[in-house]
């Protein structure tokens, strides 16, 4: 029996994946959760076998949630299931390890196939995505993936280099080159398109 453990805002849906899922002879759901802090905190006790994940919920989102399984060597099994064909969003879960990255409008069927092949060791991600990848990759550096990070954030040139350590020069010269790359007017709307792609 595959023990299931489903993650998701949104209250009807959630509850449909279920009923659907507890459908199939040999799934049984476990447990849910609205939110990534409710998520991580019952999928380390409970350890299921496969945790179907959300990528935008409330607190912690999904690859937070994938990334602080990773971090604390959880057997779990994640599959992140999204509405957003974000190419950053896909980057950011196969680097963390994911186990398979699918669009939620598919079909059950192919949904409880891609649980099956998850158990069975491999990984199952959508194509769709995976041409949006080979189409448009993260032109940001890891650097420069986190002074925008913070630049989103609201923080100014100073508070970046105090957290960051480097020169006010220096941070200067990172977003100069990161509103370059992105092709944007200013600091707030290239944090505005890495964001729109999942890039940050």
């Amino acid at each position: 029996m595959i023990r299931l453990f489903i993650s998701e805002d949104q209250r009807m849906l959630l509850g449909a994946l279920g009923s659907l899922l507890d459908l199939e002879a040999d799934m049984k759901v476990i447990g849910q959760a609205l939110n990534g802090e409710e998520a991580l905190a019952a999928i380390l006790e409970l350890e299921p076998d496969v945790c179907l994940m959300d990528i935008e919920m409330p607190v912690l989102n999904g690859l937070e949630v994938a990334d602080e399984l990773t971090r604390r060597l959880s057997p779990s099994k994640v599959i992140i299931l999204t509405t957003f064909a974000r190419p950053g969003y896909f980057e950011r879960a196969v680097k963390i390890g994911v186990h398979g990255y699918l669009l939620k409008d598919g079909e059950i069927d192919e949904l409880a196939d891609a649980i099956r092949k998850v158990m069975a060791g491999k990984r199952v991600f959508s194509p769709e995505l995976t041409f949006d990848v080979i189409r448009e990759e993260n032109p940001l550096t890891p650097k420069e993936q986190e002074i925008l990070r913070l630049a989103a954030l609201g923080k100014t040139t100073k508070e970046i280099t105090s957290e960051l350590y480097l020169s006010s020069g220096t941070v200067r010269n990172y977003i100069s080159e990161i509103i370059h790359k992105l092709d944007a007017k200013n600091r707030t709307e290239a944090a505005s398109i890495a964001e729109k792609k999942g890039w940050i």
